[in-house]
């Protein structure tokens, strides 16, 4: 078996990814910016090189507009790729669900189902490890989680379904041609994170509710580009809205056992350290 390529390979689900066909002994290639396969979206260059010898690619496209057409040019030009899995987002293109964020999205979608790849699209709901492995880590810090989904809920999912999915369709030929939505198993509001966090912490997190233009602004403070800041909020009104309030039944179908609830995760989490002062 050739190598598979893994890009964004030091990413949250990258990396989970990676583990996994290890322990399965499968060989991989780890791509990004400061691996040893260097490869970049936004340098070309680097792409070709990141290919070469591979026929099989898990693809975590980057945030925004323009990193999402990027993804898209390195499919139509991926010489040598026979087999992709793509990370989407739940609701893209789904009837009644789709918003004007999931543009791009559907667009890479549409480019990987056009391409000859023998292809799966896997649409996770967000992850939970975004609370500890990602900017909202320091919200869970300072006790406040600033967000702007509104009274909105979220079928929360553990990354690690997400990388054991993942792994499962790159090696499993009969997932060629799906799509697969993935979920936690129940919605969860902010305030119910924050109840979830608060337990599994034994400190008071509370969730304060922001405009979505104040919301951005905090984003902007943290270091983000303004198109990823528009993005994240754009995201966040989709569960403002009530459209994410559903349960997936992917990591069931695939896995053949139940994703892992939130209040599991978190207090697992908790025990890590990770939210220590």
């Amino acid at each position: 078996m050739t190598e598979i390529l893994i890009l964004s390979g030091k990413g949250k689900t990258g990396r989970r990814v990676a583990a996994q066909l290890d322990a399965r002994g499968v060989p991989c290639r780890l791509a990004s910016r400061s691996s040893e396969q260097r490869f970049d979206w936004y340098d070309e260059s680097t792409w070709a090189d990141a290919v070469r010898g591979t026929e099989t690619a898990y693809l975590a496209p980057p945030v925004g507009p323009t990193g999402l057409a990027q993804a898209g040019r390195f499919v139509q030009q991926a010489d040598g790729l026979r087999r992709l899995v793509l990370l989407s987002g739940r609701g893209v293109g789904g009837s009644g669900r789709d918003f004007a964020v999931y543009d791009g999205q559907l667009e890479l979608e549409n480019v990987v189902r056009e391409s000859n790849l023998d292809w799966t699209i896997v649409q996770p709901a967000w992850f939970a490890q975004g609370f500890s492995e990602d900017f909202l880590r320091y919200d869970v810090l300072a006790g406040e989680i600033r967000l702007s989904a509104g009274t909105g809920g979220e079928a929360w999912i553990d990354t690690n379904d997400v990388g054991d999915v993942m792994t499962t369709a790159l090696l499993d030929p009969s997932y060629a041609g799906r799509v697969i939505p993935i979920s936690g198993p129940r919605v969860l509001t902010m305030t119910e994170i924050a109840e979830e966090l608060t337990a599994a912490t034994g400190r008071r997190i509370k969730y304060v509710d922001l405009d979505p233009a104040a919301h951005v602004a905090e984003l902007l403070e943290h270091g983000l580009p303004p198109e990823d800041a528009e993005a994240v909020r754009d995201l966040f009104t989709v569960i403002r809205n009530h459209r994410s309030e559903y349960v997936s039944d992917g990591v069931e179908q695939v896995l053949g056992r139940p994703p892992r609830d939130f209040t599991e995760w978190a207090r697992e989490t908790a025990k890590t350290g990770v939210w220590e002062l």
